[in-house]
């Protein structure tokens, strides 16, 4: 019988039974493995998430993160002492994710992925991308008036970029204590544009607006000015916008000065396609994985179920929600005064989730028009609004940090 007892106190049976928040948190893990899993909602990001939940609260196994407070002094110690004290998966939250140092290598492989031609060809589309970030500062000044700090509010309003490693880092810096919460609802949102364009699409549009056909109106109001080199453009703008971006918003250089140095070494070509792999491939897939496993391993049941988790969640849909409609809204307003018209869903694409709400903006035109294809227009709209989501970022950070 003593050999018995022994046997289960080994277990973590008799700790899950005395925690049931333990146990919706493992739920929680499931549920979103499945979504992830057989879903496809991001998979990338999902699945590491909602694993890294999984091993943090199974109690014993020490995989759970740590919060840094004044009683354990773990900002004090050393890598190796915090291995020792608090186990590996701490060690890599604070060398990797605390520092700041994955997201941004993140956007670097996001940067060396992303083709700016689009956007260069179509850059007075690009401006829908700036009026989708409008998601941002509504929910700053509402979360403010619910009772969240200002470094906690700026860290929720960022959840309206739609951009993960952008919310990551901004929480990081403002408010760590809020990084579970606010990731979770950042990448299940992300994961869920699908279902929220279409959703914002049909409250705010209506049939003649959705069948405006963007390559139509081309035909009707060709560009006056065209792109004789656009390699060499490709080349330049990223040059110069990390000058311009540098100069005006420093603290966002982290996100968007690796974006565009990602993007850089796509377009010089051959003599640094190694360091374009190296980027795009191996870089970007390790940072995801401990980005996914450290965020998730965060999210404990002591740390996560309370009311003010439920409110960020809430709070992070609005942002999101908000975000699709100022976009939209700016496409309508445009067409009260132009003779060539755009259609909405150019607007409803100024979040950075790239290319997923292009690709859902392309399928519900073509639902209304199977002739109106215009992922190449969206996708204008889409990746300024990458970059859009990291300026507001460095904005934020500017104030508040």
């Amino acid at each position: 019988m003593e050999i018995l007892h022994r046997l289960y106190d080994m277990t973590a049976f008799g700790e899950i039974a005395s925690d049931p928040g333990s146990i919706l948190m493992l739920a929680l893990s499931f549920f979103l493995l499945y979504l992830g899993i057989q879903k496809r909602y991001e998979p990338l990001l999902l699945v590491p998430i909602a694993f890294g939940i999984l091993l943090a609260n199974f109690p014993g196994g020490g995989m759970a993160v740590t919060p840094s407070s004044d009683d354990n002094g773990i900002m004090q110690m050393t890598i190796i002492e915090i291995a020792k004290e608090h186990g590996i998966m701490n060690m890599l939250y604070y060398t990797l994710i605390k520092t700041g140092l994955l997201p941004p290598l993140i956007f670097m492989g996001v940067g060396a992925m992303t083709d700016f031609g689009p956007m260069l060809r179509n850059l007075r589309l690009a401006f829908f991308g700036a009026a989708a970030q409008v998601g941002i500062f509504t929910v700053l000044l509402s979360a403010v008036w619910m009772g969240f700090s200002l470094k906690e509010a700026a860290s929720l309003g960022i959840i309206g970029g739609a951009d993960g490693p952008t919310a990551i880092y901004t929480t990081i810096i403002l408010a760590p204590h809020l990084l579970g919460p606010i990731a979770i609802a950042a990448y299940s949102y992300m994961a869920l544009v699908p279902v929220i364009i279409p959703f914002i699409v049909k409250l705010t549009t209506n049939e003649t607006e959705l069948k405006i056909n963007m390559k139509h109106q081309d035909k009707l109001f060709p560009n006056k000015t065209k792109i004789k080199n656009l390699r060499a453009v490709k080349i330049i703008f990223p040059i110069a916008l990390a000058t311009v971006v540098s100069l005006l918003v420093p603290s966002s250089v982290p996100l968007v000065g690796l974006l565009l140095f990602g993007n850089l070494i796509k377009e010089i070509g051959s003599d640094t396609s190694r360091l374009f792999s190296a980027a795009s491939d191996t870089v970007m897939n390790t940072a995801t994985i401990f980005l996914g496993l450290t965020v998730g391993a965060t999210m404990t049941s002591a740390t996560f179920l309370n009311g003010q988790t439920l409110m960020i969640v809430g709070g992070g849909f609005l942002a999101f929600a908000i975000s699709i409609t100022g976009g939209i809204f700016a496409v309508k307003i445009y067409n009260l005064f132009a003779k060539k018209k755009i259609n909405p869903l150019i607007g409803a694409t100024g979040l950075s989730a790239v290319p997923m709400a292009s690709r859902v903006a392309n399928e519900i035109a073509l639902k209304h028009d199977p002739g109106n294809h215009l992922l190449q227009y969206a996708m204008s709209s889409n990746i300024s609004g990458v970059i859009g989501s990291a300026v507001a970022a460095g904005v934020l950070i500017s104030f508040f940090g």
